[in-house]
């Protein structure tokens, strides 16, 4: 986020990633032991990052709130999030490079995702290299 200046010498922040945003309120909700987070705006690619994880069993239901707006989502959380974030820039990742970004990004080879925006739609890393196909990396989760 980057601060913009208002009129009355008050600073506001700018919302600079809304991805990176709904993970760190999921990492935090997860970290105080909550069972369930608000995650507001909504966005296609967090919908899609959320479902990854919900295949997986890392989080529970969530439910898109249409408040005629931005959105908001629910989600379930069922306490199987040691962390999850984004990575910045989204880099250009072929199938042979997605060895070394589990090596940088995951604690061990038996657990663990990485997701990517691919031109088949947004998956983990295993079904990237089933359809071998690269992408951009949006993020992981473990």
């Amino acid at each position: 986020r980057r601060s913009k200046v208002v009129p009355e010498n008050r600073v506001e922040m700018v919302r600079m990633s809304v991805l990176a945003d709904c993970l760190k309120s999921i990492s935090n909700a997860e970290k105080r032991g909550k069972r369930q987070c608000l995650i507001r705006p909504s966005s296609k690619v967090i919908v899609k990052f959320l479902q990854t994880m919900q295949k997986h069993g890392y989080i529970g239901e969530f439910e898109i709130v249409d408040d005629h707006r931005a959105g908001k989502i629910v989600v379930e959380l069922t306490g199987r999030i040691n962390k999850c974030g984004v990575i910045s820039p989204r880099f250009d990742v072929e199938v042979k490079d997605i060895e070394k970004w589990i090596n940088n990004l995951l604690p061990s080879r038996q657990f663990g995702h990485i997701v990517i925006s691919t031109t088949y739609g947004i998956m983990d890393h295993d079904e990237c290299r089933r359809k071998r196909t690269g992408g951009k990396i949006l993020g992981f989760f473990y």
